[in-house]
């Protein structure tokens, strides 16, 4: 085994020790392998220590040229990913990707340096690549009525996925978060649900909110569910148990397509409740607080790209002559 490789199995198992994600953990450990194949294969780099910055820097201009699965597939290091079953086999690396990419590696050198396995961090002088941010997808009044009124609630599944729709847009917590609430998570009473820490992202117990109409919806909910099954999830699937991330993103895209609002998936709806959120006045740290994110310069970074539109609404309800003039 690479010394490289035992490196990574360090830093692994203290991400395991901190309690990361599967999910986390999985994305650090494909990133680093395909870096170390690179490495090996390029220089000849067996140690982490031999790393400096030029090899580093090289081995982003790689991604930047070579197509998406092309290294996945010759390398035995990571799990092949089928290419000839996907239609964006060798189609280019998009920027935020190899962000990502860098971000791994720079935790990876970070943790090398803090526990002296190496001396020098070559990811120090590494910046991440200029993005030009996407606008975040935006579902009008409109859209959410018409993908509400084209569910059949008269099917389990759809009157569950329904109720989840509304409750990620009424209290923009993440799918994962909500797909793993349990009956006891929720409080009915004071219209909140306890995330449990094992359950977010950041690995920090937090409460999210709904308002009184979702409160309406989740009793009904509840009720129906309660007729039909015997399960400690809020959201069960139809065998009893949590239902996946994967299985309700299909459902949601398949119900997108039939109510006519296109690539709709469950990460629209946090998005808006960010948006409305802001859109309605509230502000930026209590937002940040209810995403679960780890502080306000994540929030900004993620959300604060308000179209001329946003701004006009914006200024019309805080100008201040038009609310002087109210006030007379």
């Amino acid at each position: 085994m690479r010394m490289i490789d035992r490196q990574i199995e360090q830093f692994l198992t203290n991400c395991q020790i901190k309690q990361l994600s599967k999910k986390t953990m999985k994305a650090y450990s494909q990133a680093l392998l395909l870096m170390a194949d690179y490495l090996q294969g390029q220089y000849k780099i067996t140690d982490a220590e031999q790393v400096r910055a030029i090899h580093i820097s090289d081995y982003i201009g790689y991604l930047q040229e070579r197509g998406k699965y092309t290294v996945t597939t010759e390398s035995k290091s990571v799990q092949p990913n089928y290419p000839d079953r996907r239609s964006d086999y060798r189609r280019a690396l998009s920027k935020t990707t190899i962000n990502n990419y860098i971000r791994d590696m720079r935790v990876f050198f970070n943790f090398l340096v803090d526990f002296d396995y190496i001396d020098r961090n070559p990811m120090q002088k590494i910046k991440q690549l200029r993005n030009d941010r996407r606008t975040i997808d935006f579902i009008t009044d409109s859209q959410f009525e018409s993908l509400m009124r084209n569910m059949d609630i008269s099917k389990y599944h759809e009157y569950r996925d329904k109720v989840i729709m509304e409750l990620l847009l009424d209290s923009g917590m993440r799918v994962g978060e909500c797909l793993a609430i349990q009956m006891q998570d929720i409080d009915l009473l004071k219209n909140s649900i306890t995330l449990p820490w094992e359950n977010t992202k950041g690995k920090k117990t937090r409460m999210v909110f709904f308002s009184d109409e979702m409160r309406k919806s989740l009793k009904l909910w509840i009720r129906h569910k309660d007729i039909f099954m015997e399960s400690e999830y809020l959201f069960p699937s139809t065998h009893k148990r949590k239902l996946s991330i994967g299985c309700l993103e299909t459902n949601i895209k398949r119900y997108g397509e039939r109510a006519g609002v296109p690539d709709v998936t469950p990460k629209v709806f946090r998005n808006n409740f960010a948006k409305r959120f802001l859109m309605n006045g509230g502000d930026i740290f209590t937002l940040s607080k209810l995403l679960g994110h780890s502080s306000v310069e994540v929030t900004q970074a993620a959300y604060l790209d308000l179209t001329d539109d946003d701004l006009r609404q914006q200024y019309q309800r805080f100008s201040p002559i038009a609310n002087m003039r109210a006030g007379m």
